[in-house]
């Protein structure tokens, strides 16, 4: 049976090529919509990404849903200087063909999710946790019907925002908190395995030798010119660790850990700490992945996006 998801993200280059990688294996996975928020770039950016990125997968029946324009706290803080101005710096994809889908991303988080039965949904948050931070307090009847959260974001040792945080969780602190506490299945893709994700340069040419629209999108968005300092000469596709642990959990290894979010404005904001060997005594909150196979990774992502136009 194919597992319902809904996938709520901020493209982004490597949210884009997550998507792509759902809309490719729509015989394992059910994609029910699309959410955006604010991250990589404001709402109205990432949602109109969002669209041309489901135009370029040819995959016009999955619903996009518009929603929060920023953090539940601090101001919000994108990262053009990472994805260009557009967040699909590379990709040179046309405007938007599609139009939004009625109602707000939260509203259809909640609606989707009451609609299922319990354990029946699987999200799937690429970007801040703003919306479902904000699904879960307005509606916390959603969450027995939420089987997991399979989410990117954190990391163990140095971020990549600010030396203690990932981006993710740096801009909305307070949103993390909010899920990592919401009591239900978590699996946490961290800087500390996505780094590991990096596609060599021959495989980054073979996806650009696909010979389709959507290999030479991908192509140019991995071997656009990105800025020093970012951890890696390679590039880390940090998004896709999601939608491929749904496909392939045989890849990933990890551990069940306490992951504690700070949300203090000084320099810690948005640090995860995991208590990667039990020493505070708390109970888990979180499956956090240490490790990837990213060779065959990049092998079984190929093959899947070549089924697309």
């Amino acid at each position: 049976m194919r597992e319902p998801i809904i996938i709520d993200a901020d493209p982004g280059q490597d949210d884009a090529v997550a998507l792509l990688l759902a809309f490719a294996a729509g015989d394992r996975l059910d994609l029910r919509a699309i959410t955006t928020v604010a991250g990589n770039v404001p709402v109205a950016q990432t949602t109109a990404n969002a669209l041309r990125i489901r135009d370029l997968g040819g995959a016009a029946a999955v619903p996009v849903h518009a929603g929060a324009e920023g953090p539940l706290v601090f101001p919000l803080e994108t990262a053009e200087f990472v994805c260009g101005p557009d967040g699909l710096a590379g990709a040179d994809l046309p405007a938007p063909a599609g139009a939004v889908a009625r109602g707000h991303a939260v509203e259809a988080i909640i609606a989707i999710c009451r609609a299922a039965p319990d354990d029946g949904i699987t999200l799937c948050p690429l970007g801040p946790l703003t919306n479902l931070a904000l699904a879960f307090r307005l509606a916390p009847d959603i969450l027995p019907k939420v089987k997991r959260i399979v989410l990117m974001g954190g990391a163990i040792g140095l971020g990549n925002m600010t030396p203690a945080a990932e981006f993710n969780i740096h801009v909305d602190p307070h949103a993390a908190a909010i899920v990592f506490d919401c009591g239900r299945p978590i699996v946490m893709m961290g800087l500390g395995v996505t780094l590991q994700a990096i596609a060599s340069h021959e495989q980054v040419a073979g996806i650009g030798g696909l010979g389709t629209a959507t290999g030479k999108a991908i192509h140019g968005m991995l071997t656009r010119p990105r800025p020093g300092g970012l951890g890696t000469a390679g590039h880390p596709m940090h998004d896709p660790c999601v939608i491929a642990f749904l496909l392939w959990p045989e890849l990933f290894a990890g551990r069940d850990c306490f992951v504690e979010v700070e949300t203090g404005a000084g320099p810690l904001r948005g640090r995860t700490t995991i208590d990667w060997n039990g020493r505070l005594k708390q109970p888990v909150n979180a499956y956090v992945v240490a490790s990837v196979e990213a060779h065959e990774l990049f092998e079984r992502m190929t093959a899947r996006l070549a089924t697309l136009p």
